[in-house]
């Protein structure tokens, strides 16, 4: 436990930026110049491991310490409940949560505890439908009003979204997120906890131009594939050239996030908020642009969504790159760790603390999990595009399969529930294109065991019937959840 007296968090989650895209991280482009000035303070991470491919369960684990399948915050059931997060632990704190994401919100309960929330709304496939509409989805009654509403609702979301992915309501929200920080901290005497999402790297990529002409100069936006449902669904073909523009347009988004949050940190720096300040900065997952046949982060959890970009400032935390493997849900003891607290939920584990020395020092401490329900929201646009195609899709394809995997910076293994299981050597197979399983491989081995013994506390999947991942529900839900677009 840190001696000085501060004890103030800031907690960035930079949304869909994958780790291979950050200069930070070698990465051939300057794309963050503001976070290699950050480094340099800085413990990077080189194997952090998120616990799911996407927004909700990543934050839920890293805001109360759990794996997705013990807080069970999936789109099979979005909402956090039964489960005291970080900011309700932090009682001593004032607490501000900002964000344009719409998995974060009062809605899900990710934000509850906070004292300060405001949502810089800028929805996205889905976001609607998991915001608002979670919650009317949860307790929708009989009332027909309400069932007006809803989908009324579900189809201003998908409007929304086709305006916006089309270029012309493109408008980022992180400059409005980061002054709302400043003027959190600015007028806080107490102790602080800050957490922020900033938005920009998440589909559709429209990069201010200041950032665009330097990354993807020339590029139109509103004419690559800004929807990553009709790639994957096969209704649309994405060329090499038309890949390149894409990756351009993702890393000016990051090149502006960068920005930033370079105007943040200097802002700290310049109003004695730095020093002794517990620092994060992450991304809740990353992204595929054509890797493994898939674009965005649904239907995998391969390296490049889920081995996410971790920087950490602390004064018990010597700056440099690391190696050793980390999970996302060890945050959430290095936070509580910082701020002197127990824990309302999950109790205060120090073996899981970046700041102590036995970090990790537990048994299996060496392997990292991940766990991927069935995406419900996408499923469902996933098959309008591809009905309005004329494919079919197959059902018993990685699109309808949840995932589980364990994960080792050597290597990887994949239980997966509707296709073949994969593995891999990461060590000598980074990109994860070699198949291992069926090998007499001993690490392979050694994963599958882990996983197995892992999955021992998890529903078996094999005990569901039919096809439909809400087939055992009532009717009367069933109809419900037609109502709102999720299911036909």
């Amino acid at each position: 436990m840190s001696d000085t007296p501060a004890r103030n968090v800031l907690f960035v989650v930079m949304d869909t930026v994958r780790k291979d895209h950050l200069s930070v991280y070698d990465d051939e482009r300057e794309t963050t110049p503001g976070l290699e000035t950050f480094a340099e303070e800085a413990a990077v991470y080189d194997q952090a491991v998120a616990p799911a491919p996407w927004t909700l369960p990543s934050h839920a684990s890293m805001f109360t310490g759990r794996y997705p399948g013990e807080h069970n915050a999936t789109q099979e059931n979005p909402y956090l409940e039964g489960h005291p997060t970080l900011a309700q632990s932090l009682t001593d704190h004032r607490s501000s949560c900002y964000s344009s994401n719409a998995w974060i919100t009062p809605y899900t309960h990710l934000t509850d505890g906070f004292d300060s929330q405001d949502n810089f709304f800028e929805v996205m496939p889905g976001d609607l439908l998991s915001g608002p509409l979670a919650r009317v989805w949860k307790t929708m009654n009989d009332n027909e009003r309400l069932r007006q509403a809803a989908d009324w609702l579900v189809n201003l979301g998908n409007e929304i979204h086709e305006f916006l992915a089309s270029g012309e309501g493109a408008d980022s929200k992180t400059p409005a997120v980061i002054d709302r920080t400043i003027e959190f901290i600015d007028g806080t005497d107490e102790p602080y906890f800050s957490f922020i999402n900033l938005m920009d790297a998440h589909l559709p990529y429209h990069p201010p131009e200041e950032h665009k002409e330097l990354f993807a100069p020339g590029v139109d936006s509103t004419q690559v594939c800004q929807n990553s449902k009709e790639y994957n669904s096969g209704a649309r073909t994405i060329s090499e050239a038309e890949w390149n523009s894409i990756r351009g347009l993702y890393d000016a988004e990051i090149h502006h996030v960068d920005a930033q949050l370079h105007r943040l940190f200097e802002w700290m720096r310049a109003n004695d908020e730095w020093d002794d300040t517990l620092v994060i900065v992450c991304a809740d997952h990353g992204e595929l642009h054509g890797e493994h046949g898939l674009y965005g982060h649904e239907f995998g959890v391969y390296d490049p969504i889920v081995n996410v970009p971790l920087m950490v400032k602390h004064p018990d935390l010597d700056p440099g790159r690391r190696d050793e493997q980390v999970e996302l849900q060890d945050l959430y003891h290095t936070v509580l760790d910082h701020a002197d607290a127990r824990g309302k939920g999950l109790p205060l584990d120090r073996d899981r603390s970046l700041l102590s020395e036995s970090h990790r020092e537990f048994d299996g401490g060496e392997n990292a999990f991940v766990e991927y329900h069935r995406p419900v929201v996408e499923l469902n646009q996933l098959e309008n595009k591809a009905s309005a195609a004329g494919i079919e899709l197959d059902e018993n394809s990685r699109f309808y399969s949840r995932m589980r995997a364990a994960r080792r910076p050597d290597g990887k293994y994949i239980h997966n529930e509707r296709i073949a299981d994969e593995a891999y050597r990461l060590d000598s197979d980074p990109e994860e294109l070699a198949d291992h399983t069926g090998d007499e491989d001993p690490i392979i081995a050694d994963l599958e065991s882990a996983l197995s013994e892992f999955e021992q506390n998890r529903d078996d999947w094999g005990s569901v019937e039919g096809e439909e991942v809400l087939s055992e529900m009532g009717d009367d839900a069933k109809q419900r959840l037609e109502d709102l677009g999720y299911i036909d």
